[in-house]
């Protein structure tokens, strides 16, 4: 009988391999739980990337830039532009803020979502993300979508809550950001975050236009806020209400529209591109209690923070170039800090205070709009360090 020759393995193969342990988490560690906590600094960063709009890579070309840059302007100017904050900013944890990939244009979905997340999953940040209403326009639908983002490395995006068998959408879940190790809040959860599909469009023939957050979702939200609130104000260190919450999905709502260019910090430089109908989410986080802010993306030109009965609606403004946007003004992320209070024993204690500012991708990464979305005594605005 002849001998069998050891089947080689082909170069291909190899870059399969190599590619592969790059982005994809192997399913033995997919159950390992990455922890989120303060810093020892008391401080916690969360840098928001809103509508990267990623397509092909080097030959999807930039919108709405000076004809000069053309030429040399694709998605990598958008990929340069995230590996630029992470640099400066040095956040916790990132946010994608849904529209990561323009459907449309892009070739293989999978790909596109490959290289739009790489510089995160490349800095070894934890990041999460949500949908948007136009990633699932490529070769993958908005389930497969989230199915491949939940797969790729450090990420803390979850297809949806293990704890709801019937929610709408892709993409809701919580975290939850522990107190600094070693403190009296190292067992609690001080900050928390929720994520929510948003949807993209009406599937109620009656009703035109964008989709929104459904009856399944809230009703999702308010007892997991509900549920965190009761154990921040369990003991030890009980506390005598919720703990602050921050909330992140793509189309904004209704309420955005209350404000104009007299009540806000930044700027709204186009409509309100929200649902044609209320859902009530703004009035549900209300009486949860909790959320201090909102943060959004959808709408590129409008980069604003309004506060509204007591939660700031923000938008983050557009980041990615084959985006649409406004030639001069510059593509921008957003960046969220929150701090927490020294005990009286000289440890860390709870949030004392949510700040934010945005980065323009100029030459400086200008810092602007800095403002103190939520304390434990004011809101107001605070001077910016620029290079």
């Amino acid at each position: 009988m002849a001998k069998k020759n050891k089947p080689s393995l082909s170069l291909s193969h190899f870059v399969g391999v190599v590619v592969f342990s790059l982005f994809f988490v192997p399913k033995s560690v997919l159950g390992v739980k990455q922890e989120l906590r303060f810093g020892k600094n008391g401080e916690f960063k969360i840098l928001q990337v809103a509508d990267m709009h990623f397509a092909d890579g080097k030959t999807t070309p930039c919108l709405d830039v000076f004809p000069n840059q053309m030429r040399s302007c694709s998605d990598l100017n958008t990929t340069a532009f995230v590996e630029r904050m992470i640099q400066a900013e040095k956040p916790d944890f990132i946010v994608f803020t849904g529209d990561n990939i323009f459907g449309f244009d892009a070739t293989d979905a999978a790909k596109s979502l490959n290289a739009a997340f790489w510089p995160a999953i490349e800095s070894n940040i934890p990041w999460a993300a949500v949908l948007g209403n136009h990633d699932q326009d490529s070769t993958l639908s908005r389930e497969g979508v989230m199915k491949h983002v939940v797969g790729l490395k450090n990420t803390l995006s979850q297809v949806n809550p293990a704890e709801s068998h019937i929610i709408d959408g892709f993409g809701n879940y919580n975290l939850e950001i522990g107190g600094v190790k070693d403190s009296c809040f190292e067992n609690k959860s001080a900050l928390n975050l929720y994520f929510l599909d948003s949807g993209d469009y009406s599937t109620v023939p009656a009703i035109p236009g964008y989709g929104w957050i459904k009856p399944s979702q809230q009703l999702w939200f308010q007892r997991t806020s509900a549920k965190l609130r009761r154990a921040y104000m369990r003991q030890p260190e009980a506390q005598k209400g919720p703990a602050p919450g921050l909330v992140y999905f793509h189309i904004p709502l209704p309420e955005f529209a209350s404000f104009d260019s007299s009540n806000v910090t930044g700027v709204r430089q186009e409509g309100i591109s929200s649902a044609s109908v209320n859902s009530g989410f703004f009035t549900t986080m209300v009486e949860a209690g909790d959320v201090k802010a909102v943060f959004t993306g959808h709408d590129h030109l409008n980069d604003f923070c309004g506060e509204l009965t007591g939660i700031q609606l923000c938008y983050a403004g557009g980041f990615g170039y084959h985006a649409y946007g406004k030639a001069g003004w510059s593509r921008r992320a957003r960046v969220v800090v929150a701090s927490l209070e020294k005990t009286e024993k000289g440890g860390w204690g709870a949030v004392k205070s949510i700040k934010t500012w945005k980065r323009l991708d100029d030459e400086h990464l200008t810092a602007i709009d800095g403002q103190v979305l939520w304390s434990k005594s004011r809101a107001g605005k605070f001077l910016l360090n620029n290079p």
